[in-house]
């Protein structure tokens, strides 16, 4: 039984796996915590961006004659 503990104990075969999670967790973090902090900048630029798109011409360019 102790030697299948120590086996166990020692294998490293899912640490690189492990270290990926860990990198992408903090990655995770670090981008939510951007976006709480800069919340209303990026409010902003998504409502100018709305109201732009929504004022936009609905025409098509007239085609100039002879063209």
């Amino acid at each position: 039984m102790t030697n299948l503990m120590q086996r166990l104990w020692d294998d490293e075969s899912g640490q690189g796996l492990t270290e990926y999670v860990l990198i992408i967790a903090l990655i995770a973090i670090g981008l939510i915590a951007i976006m709480v902090f800069f919340r209303n900048a990026i409010g902003t630029v998504f409502a100018k961006t709305s109201n732009t798109l929504n004022n936009a011409p609905t025409a098509s360019f007239p085609v100039p004659a002879g063209s």
